[in-house]
């Protein structure tokens, strides 16, 4: 976007402006030499590299005034010698190379699927029309040739005393116009880009001095005028290309150009967002930031009288035109369509990809990235880069899964319509080893509503951020094995309200995680998480490196979904790690890019990252399996087995996840090969029906697996099955405490021993102790008089008979855990 100028900003370019109108009326006042300065140097067939930098060297050698400078640069023994050595290192380009890289323009970058298939051009303001010489007028030849490189039809590629100029004045940090021939620019804008090395400025004159040998001064003019940059047309869109200028700025074509005109266009590549009169809006610019590009004109009216190529008498009649006058009226421009959820996806990871290789191109330090100005004009390059410089990114979305989400969105996303209102849906598909998105559905309709469900959108997780956030790092901190017990007795925030928990089934006792995991109970959750934080430890470090956002690990209700709101394919990243051996692979939907030259510029990468052990991914695995196959709280197994039987065999693991009032719904699937995240709810964070979770999105859950598999059957891994790992731990413990038998003393017990039925808990560390007084996680002392009532059988706060020589415990024993 064209920003307005600050004062200082204009009187610094009005400035400039006048500082050059002065060195070009000194030099007219002197006799102008005309000779061809670098006669001689044109290289003969057959010489070597290091042969034909000893040409040009010979013939930039009898500028001794040049060479002494050089040497106060470079040190007395390696004056001419360094560029020779720059020059040698330079590999001679074939004339396919150089005359194709020439006469590529790119114009349009393109996405596409996995399969190379093509998603969609990437739209772009960028307006170029290639055409023919014979079509450009020799008004606007005449006008580049003045003022970009009057010695062009002499030169060989190279002006010796110009480039030595520019050479010196990049390597004392100065400006670097002047020192590059037409020839030159369009080497560096074709191929070699504009970096600021001594490296680059040799290989861009060995590349110009074979280019003049291959093809003809006019073909090159010709491509120059073609490929550069002219600001911005009437509709404020960029324009590249002579064609493209007058029809945007005149309303003419490049063949009928006057001369004022010519003149106007061809001062406008030395800074074209300067010089346009253009807005980023179409609307001409203040009076004050046209008169940038009116005097620039001048300039280049001057240059075309200096040069001889107009009188006097024409140059004071045209100087003294107002050629504002000429400026067409703006106009609105046809929004681009084909954009939708796939599109703008794949675009916006691509300007992040774009904006981090200009960024280490440039070799920008640490300290300026940091820098807002920065940022935003590296994100701004990348954004034009990408719509102008025929990049092609390839996406990891597989066209025939995505093709088949579409479709069950279009055709089942009527069961999410409760008579609550319009209920959206965000879905992901993602490999589990590698993180690639495989396809998505951002919501009903694209055309109806653009906002991105799947990958916009924060919502409270509910219960389904349990076993990421409390069960999966109890597991790994070894407080908590598969058959451990946990209290489900009613308990009350801090504040004294109290925590969700429907007893309607009467539902009050020392349960096992299993149960917890599979009714998705809030106490339990409460519980585990508060162990954590009272064992000294956090959950941070979990939470951080899987790049979920929480303020504050204080909020008691956050294992419950306070105080977080992922994304669907953030939090499908997160079930992506209990499910791949507790191993982060941060997700994605590019898979590489080439830039307009077909040179890879981005690969992806897979960087895993360690957060839960193995042994715990397995044991999550495993209990996952509940939550699904139980059906308590979704009935999608259920629906699934009757809409396709093989399907339903998969290795099924999940969780659900309600917030309060019903306005989140989650269901997290997962198999050994993918995870299928989904939420559904409505933009307003409005409540749906209490049967959306259980019964309508399980419905639609069901269809949309099976679509997906119709699409690709090994996508789901069928005949793979979640493995346990060797490190985990095998308890053999009491199902009655989840700990192992044994004697304990507590309560109104001393030294009582314990025994019964026996079951096995799987550990990530330590394994089950033996059995406490306190056995659980979380409760209160008279939850515990409850529990070991029914566990020996007798009633409700029925206190045992104290045992003989029985001492009560210390009061600590009877805190709250």
């Amino acid at each position: 976007m064209a920003k307005e100028f600050s004062e200082e900003e204009r009187k610094r370019l009005k400035q400039q402006l006048a500082d050059k109108k002065t060195k070009r009326l000194e030099k007219v006042k002197q006799k102008e030499d005309k000779k061809n300065p670098d006669k001689g140097i044109k290289q003969t067939d057959g010489k070597t590299i290091l042969q034909t930098s000893f040409i040009v060297v010979r013939g930039l050698g009898v500028v001794a005034g040049v060479i002494v400078l050089l040497v106060g640069v470079f040190g007395v023994a390696t004056g001419t010698g360094y560029l020779v050595s720059l020059i040698s290192d330079v590999k001679l380009p074939s004339k396919t190379f150089l005359t194709d890289k020439i006469n590529t323009i790119p114009e349009v970058s393109s996405m596409t699927y996995s399969n190379g298939q093509k998603i969609s051009e990437i739209s772009s303001d960028l307006v170029r029309k290639k055409i023919s010489s014979d079509d450009i007028s020799p008004n606007i030849k005449n006008a580049l040739i003045a003022t970009e490189d009057e010695n062009f039809e002499s030169h060989h590629g190279v002006v010796p005393k110009a480039f030595f100029r520019a050479l010196l004045g990049e390597s004392m940090g100065g400006a670097t116009s002047g020192g590059s021939t037409i020839t030159q620019q369009l080497i560096k804008q074709q191929i070699l880009g504009d970096s600021p090395t001594f490296k680059r400025k040799a290989t861009e004159m060995v590349y110009a001095l074979e280019l003049e040998k291959q093809v003809s001064k006019d073909k090159i003019l010709t491509d120059y005028l073609n490929i550069s940059p002219f600001g911005r047309n009437n509709k404020g869109q960029n324009i590249a290309g002579v064609e493209a200028a007058a029809q945007g700025i005149f309303g003419t074509t490049a063949k009928e150009l006057t001369i004022p005109e010519a003149a106007f266009i061809a001062g406008l590549p030395q800074s074209p967002i300067v010089y346009t009169p253009y807005g980023a809006d179409g609307n001409l610019k203040s009076k004050e930031n046209l008169e940038y590009g009116i005097a620039r004109q001048k300039n280049v009216l001057y240059n075309l009288y200096r040069n001889g190529y107009i009188s006097q008498k024409e140059y004071e009649e045209y100087v003294n035109y107002d050629i504002s006058t000429e400026f067409i009226a703006p106009e609105s421009v046809e929004t681009v369509g084909n954009r939708d959820y796939l599109y703008q996806v794949v675009y916006d990871e691509a300007v992040d990809k774009i904006y981090d290789y200009l960024i280490k191109v440039d070799k920008v330090s640490e300290t300026d990235q940091g820098n807002d100005a920065v940022q935003e004009h590296y994100r701004d390059m990348a954004e034009q880069d990408l719509q102008q410089g025929g990049y092609t990114i390839t996406s990891t979305i597989d066209q025939e899964i995505y093709s088949a989400m579409q479709v069950a969105v279009r055709d089942y996303g009527y069961l999410l319509q409760d008579g609550t209102g319009e209920v959206q849906p965000g879905n992901v598909l993602m490999d589990n080893k590698t993180g690639a998105v495989l396809g998505f559905i951002g919501g009903l309709d694209y055309n109806t509503n653009q906002n991105n469900h799947a990958f916009d959108t924060h919502r409270n997780p509910g219960s389904s951020i349990k076993p990421i956030i409390a069960y999966g790092p109890a597991i790994d901190l070894g407080l908590l094995g598969s058959a451990s017990r946990l209290s489900n007795y009613p308990t009350k925030f801090a504040d004294g309200k109290p925590i969700m928990h429907d007893t309607s089934d009467g539902t009050q006792e020392m349960m096992t995680l299993q149960d917890a995991l599979d009714t998705s109970w809030n106490i339990p959750a409460y519980w585990t998480y508060q162990t954590i934080l009272q064992k000294g430890n956090s959950v941070k470090p979990y939470m951080s490196k899987m790049n979920y956002k929480i303020s504050s690990y204080e909020i008691e209700s956050l294992p419950l979904g306070g105080g977080i709101e992922p994304t669907v394919v953030q939090h499908t990243n997160g079930y992506q790690t209990l499910l791949n051996g507790g191993k982060y692979v941060q997700y994605h939907t590019i898979a590489s890019i080439k830039d307009g030259n077909g040179k890879e510029i981005y690969q992806h990468e897979n960087k895993e990252v360690q957060i839960y052990s193995k042994a715990t991914s397995s044991i999550m695995a495993e209990l996952l399996k509940g939550p699904i196959k139980s059906q308590k709280t979704t009935t999608f197994y259920g629906q699934l087995s009757t809409i396709n039987p093989t399907l339903a065999a998969a290795d099924w693991v999940g969780k659900t996840g309600t917030s309060n009032d019903f306005v989140d719904i989650w269901l997290m699937l997962g198999t050994p090969a993918v995870t299928l995240g989904g939420w559904v709810g409505h933009d307003s964070n409005t409540s749906m029906s209490s049967m959306m979770g259980y019964d309508n999105n399980s419905q639609y859950m069901a269809q949309l697996a099976n679509a997906i598999y119709q699409a690709n059957p090994a996508v789901f891994g069928v005949e793979q099955k979640f493995e346990m790992d060797a490190s985990v731990i095998k308890s053999t413990v009491l199902k009655a405490t989840g700990e192992k038998p044994g004697s304990f003393s507590g309560g109104n017990y001393k030294n009582f021993t314990i025994s019964g039925e026996t079951t096995t808990s799987l550990w990530a560390k330590t394994g089950a102790p033996t059995t406490q007084y306190k056995f659980a996680i979380g409760g209160s002392d008279n939850d515990y008089v409850n529990a070991w009532a029914q566990i020996l059988g007798k009633s409700t706060l029925e206190v045992p008979t104290p045992v003989p020589n029985y001492t009560p415990l210390p009061s600590s024993e009877k805190k709250v855990n």
